[in-house]
């Protein structure tokens, strides 16, 4: 533990330093900050979907330096410093774990996010949904939303039911498509995709993991159709169908 409370004081230390030499440290606030913390964000989840363990370590480094840079500039306006967030979450932890806690009995993990959400609302919370960020990407928010839901109680009983709703969302959207209602296309489209991210909450799958993984495979399948395509001296654009699929469907087997 000394170790680990030395290592956080020394990064405590340094973004002090940072922060009272460096002109391009002096100069940050929260909105400059903002989307390189995004960016962070979304490179430490690169390294986790590559389990990429040493590539994680560094992204984790990264992120928190960010959250004790916010924390340094709310403490130069006497707003918070970092002690304060800290306990903070402390002490929410600590509130909203009365299983751990308190007295509260809970029989599995669904309890456990039952409680969680009821807690969050006795706290001042209007609505449940409240806890979304707006700034989340969509497929990551519609999961988000649903969970939430979930919470509460108002979700399907079954996957077959999810399912037949998906199918039915395939229906209207077939049928506007033949209405050719640009409007109401989209609308049905965006019903699917819901109801889809829905099915695979269902059968516990991330539809962003599902999602990013065919986005990588089929990355690694393309590149591979250009790289043979250039061994033969040929241009994509030059080429039929019939012969990328032959190496498309010959980068299926790598």
């Amino acid at each position: 533990m000394a170790s680990k409370l030395e290592a956080f004081e020394r990064l405590l230390n340094i973004m002090d330093d940072l922060r009272e030499g460096c002109p391009w440290d002096m100069k940050q606030t929260m909105e400059t900050l903002r989307h390189l913390t995004i960016e962070e964000t979304y490179e430490l989840g690169d390294a986790i979907l590559e389990n990429d363990m040493e590539e994680i370590k560094k992204e984790l480094g990264d992120v928190m330096l960010h959250l004790v840079f916010y924390s340094r500039i709310a403490s130069e306006t006497k707003h918070f410093d970092v002690a304060d967030v800290l306990n903070s979450i402390c002490e929410k932890l600590i509130s909203r774990h009365p299983h751990i806690y308190g007295d509260v009995k809970v029989a599995n993990e669904e309890e456990v996010k039952q409680n969680w959400e009821a807690l969050k609302l006795k706290e001042g919370k209007k609505s449940v949904l409240e806890g979304v960020p707006k700034s989340l990407p969509a497929m990551v928010k519609a999961t988000r939303i649903q969970d939430k839901a979930r919470g509460v109680g108002f979700d399907w009983e079954h996957p077959e039911q999810v399912w037949e709703k998906v199918q039915e969302e395939m229906h209207e959207f077939k049928e506007a498509v033949e209405e050719g209602d640009a409007n109401q296309i989209e609308n049905e489209f965006g019903d699917i995709l819901f109801s889809l991210i829905n099915y695979a909450r269902f059968k516990d799958i991330d539809p962003e993991l599902a999602l990013e993984r065919t986005n990588k495979k089929f990355i690694k399948r393309f590149q591979y159709l250009e790289t043979e395509a250039a061994k033969a001296g040929k241009k994509l654009h030059d080429m039929t169908l019939d012969e990328m699929d032959v190496h498309w469907n010959a980068a299926k087997f790598l």
